[in-house]
């Protein structure tokens, strides 16, 4: 019988995203049992998100991309520094572009493009941008499994796919649960809650596939990732989490999802 570790790693990468997107919605479906949450869980929630996302971008992605780096020859450095630069400057044009809303602010504080998109799309792209380097990150990471290096194993690879999960339970609470205080239906909630995510298995899959396609592109790929993951977690995640006065509580919830997301990685990975 065929085992996980047996199949092609870009179907790993799809498992391993789908799962992170059945999580998010796994924690939308939680606004059928809430309606009003509490605005510190909330900013927990997001504080939380940003610690595992800081954690995940240096054990499970820029660490070893430097030593697949100096592994294949080249100046150890070089390709993380340059994937990371262009992975933040990236997503800088995504976020300048993609009209977004921001969990709590006013429709005049929409950024990107102008558009007559309705409040509650505007949210859900909001969350969209965070999902779309997660998603990446844990594609590079199945994908770089191909190569045998001693860096990128499967165990780290699913360890990731785990902590990013983790994160997006409380991630998708944090989407549906504005949405349905916005006044939709509790299904609508979860629907637009979940769809969220559905960029995560999208971006996974390319992310296997390109590393897979050409191994030198491996440690840009990964730090990539790693400085997507870093300009959404300052620009986006933590002054969301810091904005309604909750940031001690805010603060508590980064430290607790590093600290998991550490755990996880040194502990599989």
């Amino acid at each position: 019988m065929e085992t996980f570790a047996d199949l092609h790693p870009v179907i790993q990468a799809l498992l391993g995203t789908l799962f992170t997107w059945a999580m998010t919605a796994l924690g939308a479906s939680l606004v059928f049992v809430r309606k009003e949450p509490s605005q510190k869980m909330l900013d927990v929630m997001l504080g939380f998100a940003a610690g595992v996302m800081i954690a995940a971008s240096y054990w499970s992605l820029l660490a070893p991309a430097i030593e697949m780096s100096e592994q294949m020859g080249g100046i150890p450095w070089l390709p993380s520094a340059i994937g990371f630069l262009f992975g933040g400057a990236s997503l800088r044009v995504i976020d300048k572009f993609l009209p977004h809303l921001h969990l709590g602010l006013p429709m005049e504080d929409a950024e990107g493009v102008p558009t007559s998109w309705k409040r509650t799309t505007l949210l859900v792209m909001a969350i969209t941008l965070h999902n779309i380097p997660e998603g990446m990150a844990v594609g590079v990471a199945f994908g770089a499994v191909a190569y045998g290096i001693p860096s990128a194993t499967l165990s780290g690879a699913i360890a990731l796919a785990i902590g990013i999960g983790i994160q997006n339970f409380p991630e998708g609470l944090a989407v549906s649960m504005p949405l349905r205080r916005e006044g939709l239906s509790a299904g609508k909630s979860l629907w637009y809650g979940q769809l969220s995510a559905i960029v995560e298995p999208i971006f996974g899959v390319i992310g296997a596939a390109l590393v897979i396609i050409s191994r030198p592109l491996l440690p840009y790929a990964l730090a990539y990732a790693a400085g997507a993951m870093i300009f959404v977690v300052v620009e986006e995640v933590i002054p969301e989490s810091q904005h309604s006065g909750n940031g001690d509580i805010a603060t508590a919830g980064v430290m607790l999802g590093f600290t998991i997301m550490m755990i996880l990685d040194v502990a599989l990975g």
